[in-house]
């Protein structure tokens, strides 16, 4: 939790004025019980009306600035936690931007969904109530200690020893309930992450009917969920009763004593009260305090959660310095030397011993069976994920070498899930590039074949896509993401299996448009369909993480069995052999 401090920097003013005013009422509200405790020696035993209502409109008036005070702490506490909440958040946003795939594959988005959210809110919580109540509740407590020693030092020993008896049930009831917390959080992550998978795939459970056994598994999960939570509440629950107990034992045992030095004239009535007053301040100061408590606790255990993923440190960081521009005109596009690369955890490389180098303007086929490491290969070239071993080289310079924003500034890269954002079509469009001009953007679409079917809705480019693109078709929303990496005009342009949606003349048609009008672009073209990578300038044949063979068509159909393989496993004798020939 101090490791957060620092993000009340922008706050002092308001975090000091806050537990300031609280202090300032708790100070008039100490004084209360003297005031009556002078009504009943002096006004009521006098029976003196003028002296009771001027002593009562002190009252009045204490009440009334102790009110003020309260508001005053309330709203600068507030401003204060709420502007706390906002710097975390934006800070952890950033640093969870921040973090290459990697990081993000082995924490989980659905736990730093979590703690972006909900455990933000219960620090940012925590913040509120321990500057509004942290020092005015132990100012409260140790203050009638002290009062009650002004008005009688005998009875005031019994507050001495109420008071630690409290301080021992608080302290152990936290102790026990933080690891309960951390528990309770991690199993809202778990519900969230389900919460995920059923939500975005449900037309799969639909199809399979499965919808009785997710229904299981989140009753199990949200189940467990309860139970840790009952648990943890039974425990807090224990605060008030306890805490209870105690002060009204000490009540019971003061007034018990106070009664002999009452009639031994030691003590007066109003005294009497007076210590009464005090006890009972201490125990509503008490039952706040145990409030506070159980919000700092969650605010705890929700703090080291997000300090968490403040530890994490990219293993991706972008060079400072400028990088030196590279002389030799004639260097390739990208350059494979001996890579190998291995995702976090896995024992087994995903790609190994990777050589190949590409010529700039080239086409590049990547072929391969399933998890043959094809959009591995792909996404070490913009640094989504750095190699293991060997070196990966854009342009003649290491991409490790290359400022992030540069790097990807670019390579226009279409991933295998076609993914759109809530806004317009040119707005989705612009994400490739902000300034780009309808003219531009028609260009793209019509090099990605989605010029018509734009042209035909009614607000053309104006038109309103629905979260991840939901109210279009998976051909549409695929040549969306294709327009939207075109519209950069990337040095190098990569398709991640982007066109597995298409018909096979669409398809056609989008290979023959970037073919035509995007002469001087370096494109990789991953796919699962040979017909779709025949004609490329090369071709790379993968086989589980290694290259199985690297040349035209007619070459690899000689000397690649894999390639070979998976041509007469989509395509017709008849149909190799014409494509040999072409």
């Amino acid at each position: 939790m101090f490791q957060l401090i620092p993000y009340l920097k922008g706050y002092k003013k308001e975090s000091v004025i806050g537990p300031l005013f609280k202090l300032l009422e708790a100070c008039f509200e100490l004084i209360v019980p003297l005031v009556m405790a002078k009504i009943i020696d002096v006004g009521i035993e006098n029976r003196d009306m003028p002296y009771i209502l001027k002593m009562g409109g002190v009252l009045i008036l204490l009440g009334v600035i102790g009110l003020a005070c309260s508001l005053t702490a309330q709203y600068f506490a507030a401003k204060a936690a709420v502007g706390f909440g906002t710097e975390l958040r934006h800070d952890l946003f950033r640093h969870i931007s921040t973090l290459s795939y990697q990081e993000i594959d082995q924490v989980g988005s659905a736990t730093l969904v979590t703690r972006m959210t909900s455990d933000i809110n219960q620090v940012q919580s925590g913040v509120n109530l321990v500057l509004r109540l942290f020092l005015r509740s132990p100012f409260i407590v140790v203050g009638a200690v002290v009062m009650a020693f002004t008005v009688n030092f005998r009875l005031a020993w019994i507050f001495v020893v109420a008071v630690p008896l409290l301080s021992i049930v608080i302290y152990g009831i936290m102790m026990i309930t933080i690891p309960i917390y951390k528990k309770v959080q991690k199993g809202l992550d778990q519900i969230l992450l389900t919460t995920r998978e059923n939500l975005a795939g449900i037309r799969v459970i639909r199809a399979f009917r499965t919808q009785k056994e997710e229904q299981k598994a989140f009753e199990k999960e949200s189940h467990t969920l309860m139970q840790d939570q009952l648990r943890v509440g039974w425990i807090s629950a224990l605060m008030n009763p306890l805490t209870y107990l105690i002060v009204n034992g000490a009540i019971i045992v003061l007034v018990w004593a106070g009664a002999f030095e009452v009639n031994t004239g030691k003590v007066s009535q109003g005294e009497m009260i007076a210590l009464v007053s005090y006890m009972t301040q201490i125990l509503i100061a008490l039952v706040a305090l145990a409030n506070l408590i159980v919000s700092f606790t969650k605010a705890l255990a929700s703090a080291g959660r997000i300090n968490e993923v403040f530890a994490i440190c990219t293993t991706m960081e972008s060079p400072k310095s400028r990088m030196e521009k590279v002389s030799d005109k004639k260097c390739e596009a990208v350059l494979f030397d001996h890579v190998q690369f291995r995702y976090h955890g896995s024992k087994e490389p995903a790609l190994s011993d990777v050589t190949f180098s590409v010529s700039k303007g080239e086409t590049v086929g990547i072929i391969g069976g399933t998890g043959s490491g094809k959009s591995t290969l792909v996404n070490l070239i913009p640094r989504f994920y750095d190699a293991s071993e060997g070196r990966v080289l854009f342009d003649g310079a290491d991409v490790k070498a290359y400022p992030m924003e540069k790097l990807r500034g670019k390579i226009g890269i279409v991933p295998q899930k076609a993914t759109l954002f809530r806004g317009t079509i040119r707005a989705n469009i612009q994400w490739g590039k902000q300034d780009a001009t309808d003219e531009k953007i028609y260009e793209a679409l019509e090099i990605a074949q989605a010029k018509e079917f734009v042209q035909e809705k009614p607000k053309a480019l104006d038109t309103m896509i629905s979260q991840g693109g939901k109210n279009l078709s998976g051909g549409q929303r695929q040549r969306l993401t294709i327009a939207r990496a075109l519209v950069r005009k990337p040095e190098v342009l990569i398709l991640d299996d982007s066109a597995s949606a298409l018909d096979f003349a669409t398809d056609a048609k989008l290979r023959k448009a970037i073919a035509e009008r995007t002469k001087d672009m370096t494109v990789f073209l991953v796919s699962q369909r040979a017909a779709s990578i025949l004609h490329a300038d090369k071709i790379i044949v993968m086989d589980d993480g290694m290259v199985a063979g690297i040349g035209t068509h007619q070459q690899l159909l000689k000397t690649c069995e894999v390639y070979r393989e998976i041509c007469y496993s989509q395509l017709s004798k008849e149909e190799v052999e014409q494509y040999e020939k072409e």
